[in-house]
C-alpha cells in the first residue's frame, strides 16, 4: 500500500489533466492521496475533488503565503467546510520566513489562531515551516494541539526529534532523492520508521527521476525507493508502515478501492 500524504490536486496545474494524474496514480499503486488546502477557495476546491474520488481526502486552512488575506471571516467558513466528511485535518498552516509574502507578524497571527481553531475542531494539524523553525516550533508548544506532521521537513535530526516528541510525524518529501540533500536523508536515516509519512507535495519537488518536471502522486513510489535505500529495508516495508501512520493520523479506516 501507498499513500501520498500531502499533494495539491485542487491547484490550476492539474486543471487539464486531473482525473489523467488521479488514473495514473491509481495504476501506480497509490491508494489513497491526501490533497491539502492552502487559502479558502483552494480548500474548497480540494474537497470538491475529494467528493468527486472515494480515494482521495481534503484539509483545509490557509497557508502562510495567504496570511494577510485572512481574518476571522476566513477562519468560521473553513470551520464550516469542517464538517465535511471527506475532511480529515486542518493545514497547511504554518511560517513561511524565506518568501515573506505575508508579514511576519500576520503570519504568526493567523497561525496561532489556526492552531486554537484545529483544535477546537479535534483535527490533526500539517504544518508549514520554511525557515521559521524555532518561532513554529515555539508556538506548536505553547499551543493545545499535540497531533499531526511537519510537511516536507526542512529540519535536522535534532529538530525533527522534538517534533516526534511533541506528537507529531515527520514528512518526507522527494526532495530526498537528490544527491545534495544530505539534511533530509540523514534525518530519514534516523528518525524510525513509525514516525514517518511520505508526501509528494505535487505540483511541487518532483523526485529524481523526474526532477524540474511537474509532481504528481504517482511519483510517490521514488521517495518510498529511496527511504528504503537509506535505512535498509525493503521499499514495500517503507510504504506499508508509512500508509499505515497516514491513516492512524488522519483517521481513514476504509479499505482502499482499486
Amino acid at each position: 500500500m501507498l499513500i501520498d500524504s500531502h499533494a495539491h490536486l485542487e491547484m490550476e496545474e492539474f486543471d487539464s489533466d486531473r482525473e489523467d494524474v488521479i488514473k495514473r496514480a491509481r495504476e501506480g499503486g497509490v491508494d489513497f492521496i491526501i490533497t491539502v488546502g492552502t487559502n479558502l477557495a483552494l480548500s474548497k476546491k480540494a474537497l470538491a475533488v475529494a467528493e468527486k474520488n472515494e480515494n482521495i481526502y481534503a484539509t483545509i486552512g490557509v497557508h502562510p503565503h495567504d496570511a494577510s488575506q485572512t481574518d476571522k471571516k476566513t477562519c468560521e467558513a473553513l470551520k464550516v467546510l469542517a464538517r465535511r466528511q471527506k475532511v480529515v485535518a486542518y493545514g497547511e498552516i504554518g511560517l513561511d520566513f524565506f518568501r515573506n509574502l505575508s508579514p511576519q507578524k500576520k503570519q504568526i497571527e493567523i497561525f496561532g489562531l489556526q492552531l486554537e481553531l484545529a483544535h477546537e475542531l479535534n483535527l490533526p494539524v500539517i504544518i508549514h515551516d520554511r525557515e521559521a523553525h524555532e518561532q513554529t516550533l515555539k508556538m506548536v508548544k505553547a499551543s493545545s494541539v499535540r497531533r499531526g506532521v511537519f510537511h516536507c521537513f526542512s529540519g535536522d535530526y535534532d529538530m525533527a526529534k522534538q517534533c516526534i516528541d511533541l506528537g507529531f510525524y515527520i514528512s518526507i518529501p522527494g526532495v530526498v532523492t537528490f544527491d545534495k540533500a544530505q539534511t533530509i536523508q540523514d534525518v530519514a536515516r534516523r528518525v524510525p520508521l513509525s514516525s514517518l509519512l511520505l508526501e509528494t507535495d505535487a505540483p511541487y519537488l518532483a523526485p529524481i527521476p523526474h526532477r524540474g518536471k511537474r509532481n504528481e502522486p504517482s511519483f510517490i513510489i521514488h521517495t518510498a525507493k529511496k527511504v528504503a535505500e537509506i535505512k535498509k529495508v525493503s521499499w514495500e516495508e517503507v510504504a506499508q508502515v508509512t500508509a499505515h501512520n497516514t491513516m492512524n493520523l488522519f483517521g481513514i479506516k476504509v479499505y482502499p478501492v482499486n
